[in-house]
């Protein structure tokens, strides 16, 4: 199979944003954009998130003994953005605070799952990181989606049958 035919058609796939954290030995914050974000099992309590293995931030996390997962909301698209964006200080905007377990968080997070790590699994270009979920946090704001390289919501108020997705296109990041 191409990889172009493989990236198009996953890209119809939608997937949560969420933005994961972490502190490494020395107390370093580091933390990756990511829509591959899935629940794993329930007993035990796994969750996982995929991560390139060329990513800046792939030796800290392969490494963790912690992380917390952060699901974006629908107005938090400049955070995805940010977090994606390699070579900047991606906390430098302070909206990071100390949530679950004394990890990095978003207090306005639409959803926070705070992991040990389970297995850190070699999957090709990525790594899945499997996290056996100690703390979560959850609410009623709607979450940020990616959907077809766009961010997007599912739409508010709709019945099952009629759930469609909103879609603001932005540049690939």
């Amino acid at each position: 199979m191409e990889r172009s035919q493989l990236t198009g058609t996953m890209a119809r796939v939608p997937g949560p944003v969420t933005v994961v954290t972490t502190i490494d030995g020395e107390g370093e914050r580091w933390g990756f954009t990511a829509s591959s974000f899935s629940s794993v099992s329930l007993d035990p309590p796994l969750v996982s998130v995929c991560l390139d293995k060329g990513a800046s931030t792939h030796a800290a996390f392969a490494t963790a003994r912690h992380f917390l997962i952060n699901v974006l909301t629908e107005e938090q698209h400049a955070v995805a953005r940010r977090f994606a964006t390699s070579g900047i200080d991606r906390f430098a905007a302070g909206d990071m605070e100390t949530c679950e377990m004394g990890l990095p968080g978003l207090q306005t997070a639409g959803v926070r799952v705070a992991c040990s790590m389970h297995s850190a699994v070699d999957a090709g270009d990525h790594t899945i990181l499997l996290g056996c979920v100690e703390e979560t946090y959850t609410s009623d704001r709607t979450p940020l989606v990616y959907y077809n390289r766009a961010f997007a919501r599912p739409t508010p108020n709709a019945s099952r049958a009629e759930q469609d997705f909103s879609a603001c296109h932005i540049a690939d990041w």
